[in-house]
């Protein structure tokens, strides 16, 4: 069974089509590329996945259910902004996410922020931008989920600090659940992808595993992508 799964999906906000009949899978044990420029739709697809949006048509399945109250037991959530609460320490935000979630694993979380050199018994308001969002992917990564959806995880920290947030993704998730990667980065997460989604306006442009596509094409999914979107 597809761990994730739309059917004739749309979403619309008043005369606006976010997206617009898509049809897709992601199969368990993989890692998706959902690559397309901004505006795209990529955010609204996410979101109707974590069911914080209600589609307009079709459906979207999370482990064959409509999202709601079961799926989000085994959904892990990376939003495109930063929402973790700012008067917490790092410490207390793993103490948050341990009460709260069942599947996550404090000791992986308290590991990775070691590694990091973030002070536990900091206040997260005096971490910089960077580290804030590291942090909360941590948090995220640090739950056994079947499926992780990061919205654009790499779009707000610096180059240096991509292949760390990239390794740290493809080295704590577990090898039957799925990542979906959502970003407009391509050369920054290609190394990384087994599959790759491009959608634009709304719509799915091109769906393959990342090395078929290479394989095919003879060029990179990075100078595909910039084909594709004339970018």
């Amino acid at each position: 069974m597809a761990i994730l799964e739309s059917k004739g999906l749309s979403k619309s906000f008043g005369s606006k089509k976010a997206l617009d009949g898509v049809d897709l899978k992601v199969e368990p044990g993989r890692i998706v590329g959902l690559l397309g420029p901004n505006g795209s739709g990529k955010t609204t697809l996410i979101k109707l996945a974590n069911g914080l949006l209600v589609p307009s048509a079709g459906q979207i399945l999370v482990n064959g259910l409509a999202p709601g109250v079961e799926t989000k037991k085994i959904v892990s959530f990376l939003p495109e902004r930063s929402c973790v609460p700012d008067w917490m320490s790092a410490g207390q935000l793993a103490g948050f996410y341990a009460d709260f979630y069942g599947d996550f694993d404090r000791q992986a979380a308290e590991n990775m922020m070691a590694r990091l050199e973030i002070d536990t018994k900091a206040k997260i308001r005096h971490l910089s931008k960077g580290t804030r969002e590291k942090l909360q992917l941590i948090m995220v990564m640090s739950r056994r989920a079947k499926l992780y959806l990061l919205d654009e995880p790499i779009g707000g920290v610096d180059p240096a600090a991509r292949d760390y947030i990239l390794d740290t993704i493809i080295s704590n998730y577990n090898p039957t659940a799925s990542v979906v990667i959502s970003t407009h980065l391509i050369s920054d997460v290609e190394k990384v992808l087994d599959d790759v989604i491009f959608i634009n306006n709304g719509h799915i442009v091109l769906s393959a595993p990342a090395d078929e596509l290479r394989e095919q094409q003879g060029k990179s999914v990075d100078q595909i992508f910039r084909e594709v979107f004339k970018c």
